[in-house]
């Protein structure tokens, strides 16, 4: 793992308590998942004095956690936030507890801004923020580290190459979760591990089509080119008979499958997918076509879904790369801990895609 992931956080509950505040009260936002948070949706006001005092009174405090996520309808970021909730409940103590609110945009960039602009006005001790590909993030990320609140960027890498000036120039923010650069370069070495490489028909070149993921996701742009990179990297040929966006979509990707295998038939010997979700429509695909894994076609996706994994185990599937939604969402929920107990953070922490062949 790069940038010595394998260290583990001891949790300093007295710091974690002074970095949360008070004790919780009834303005502390829910667990529950939310869709529609705005810039208006400020923090709770505490009732009177004169009101009637709750029945039973905790000393607890309350590490208010939110999560702005791009489409929670993907299975990936379903299983990522599932993962992060889980383990904040894991860490419920007496002394303190952690709340989870999750906001969805729905691939809305306007959307995602007004609802970081409302996790911010609610007054939150951490974010963390998967970006809608085409929402403004400078503005997002400054907005955050100006509340000083400690910002975690997750499942999708900040745009630009190398350093991202909007996270070097904030200590309390970060990317933290896989390089889509080896996930697609892994993609493509699983083809060309092969022991025809990929060349099914044996006329030297690999015939593929691309299913990429979001247009103008830098994930999706890096999966799909580090993945042909690895190929050509090998010293094999290829033809590139179709690319097309197909939006981390199952449904769409399986379209998209079905009318490239419809009309170029034999011709296509690899079809790779940006991720497990757009692999499983194209498997439906490949097997409406009559066609068959492994035998006169080949399929690769990337995230390492448990359906898929127990596919390329079954040979339905040549392989997949595992990008760990748990184990990211633990290593990002330890370095938000870090940053509440006021430890320093690092730009970037990187966290290993594998490889996953039968």
């Amino acid at each position: 793992m790069r940038n010595a992931l394998a260290w583990v956080l001891a949790l300093a509950v007295t710091l974690a308590l002074a970095a949360c505040g008070s004790p919780a009260d009834s303005g502390s936002v829910s667990d529950a998942a939310v869709s529609e948070i705005g810039a208006d949706d400020a923090p709770v006001e505490e009732d009177s004095a004169d009101a009637a005092p709750a029945a039973v009174e905790s000393s607890a405090v309350t590490c208010r956690i939110g999560v702005a996520a791009d489409q929670l309808e993907t299975e990936y970021m379903q299983s990522y936030c599932n993962e992060l909730k889980a383990y904040f409940a894991s860490l419920d103590s007496d002394a303190v507890q952690y709340d989870v609110t999750i906001a969805d945009a729905g691939n809305d960039a306007d959307r995602q801004r007004e609802q970081v602009e409302g996790l911010i006005a609610r007054g939150l001790n951490v974010i963390f923020l998967d970006l809608v590909p085409d929402a403004p993030a400078d503005e997002m990320i400054d907005a955050i580290v100006a509340a000083d609140i400690p910002l975690l960027l997750i499942n999708r890498e900040p745009p630009g190459d190398g350093d991202y000036a909007a996270i070097v120039e904030h200590t309390k923010a970060c990317y933290v979760g896989a390089d889509a650069r080896q996930a697609g370069t892994l993609q493509g070495e699983i083809i060309a591990e092969l022991p025809d490489r990929g060349d099914l028909n044996g006329d030297g070149r690999i015939s593929y089509i691309m299913i990429e993921g979001a247009a103008g996701d830098p994930d999706a742009r890096y999966r799909s080119e580090y993945s042909i990179r690895a190929l050509t990297d090998a010293g094999c040929a290829v033809e590139c008979l179709d690319a097309q966006s197909g939006n981390w979509d199952r449904d769409t990707a399986r379209e998209i499958c079905a009318a490239d295998l419809a009309a170029l038939g034999d011709a296509v010997e690899v079809v790779f997918c940006g991720s497990d979700a757009m692999a499983l429509g194209a498997a439906e695909a490949v097997a409406d076509a009559g066609r068959t894994v492994g035998k006169d076609i080949y399929l690769v996706g990337v995230d390492g879904l448990a359906e898929c994994v127990r596919m390329v185990n079954e040979g339905t599937m040549t392989g997949t790369v595992l990008n760990d939604a748990g184990l990211q969402s633990r290593i990002a929920a330890e370095v938000a801990i870090a940053a509440l107990n006021d430890e320093e953070m690092q730009n970037y922490y990187w966290v290993d895609c594998v490889k996953v062949v039968r």
